[in-house]
């Protein structure tokens, strides 16, 4: 009985020491998860950060025209073919960064796509879009800003 016992005593402590072994290595892997989390915080922030950097290298050659239809400013039609270079630089890069443009005139009116600013009596079916008061736009499938519009009203028939 007494060999049951020292055993006993050495079986429990051997689960001691079981315990303190175990609870040092979950003491490490929280340790590891919580470095591992502050990591990945600090990397999507980085990135985010530069994310926009190629985009905003790709807009750089229309700010450099910008510039130089703004000297040529005195020059009325030289400003203007300026000015129109510049809007196909920066509506060409945005293209390619996917953003395309919502259609609207002649078009239903989708209030997910288009926000009613004004109505006009007209002989045109209800709700379609006679004038687009802002042009809105799309990225991907996500529409980043709402083309303002203006929808036809029915006539009422006067009798």
């Amino acid at each position: 009985m007494e060999k049951e016992a020292k055993k006993e005593k050495k079986q429990k402590k051997s689960d001691k020491e079981i315990i303190a072994e175990l609870t040092d290595s979950l003491q490490r892997l929280q340790a590891e998860f919580e470095n591992h989390k502050k990591r990945e915080e600090k990397d999507k922030k980085e990135f985010v950060k530069y994310s926009r950097a190629g985009l905003i290298l790709e807009i750089l050659p229309s700010l450099d025209s910008f510039e130089m239809a703004l000297k040529s400013a005195k020059d009325n039609e030289e400003f203007v073919k300026g000015m129109e270079m510049v809007y196909a630089q920066l509506y060409s890069i945005l293209e390619n960064e996917g953003l395309r443009p919502i259609l609207a005139v002649g078009q239903k009116l989708d209030p997910y796509k288009h926000e009613v600013l004004m109505r006009e009596k007209s002989d045109k079916e209800e709700d379609m879009v006679l004038e687009e008061l802002q042009r809105g736009y799309m990225l991907g499938d996500k529409v980043l800003r709402h083309s303002k519009v203006k929808i036809s009203e029915k006539k009422k028939d006067a009798k």
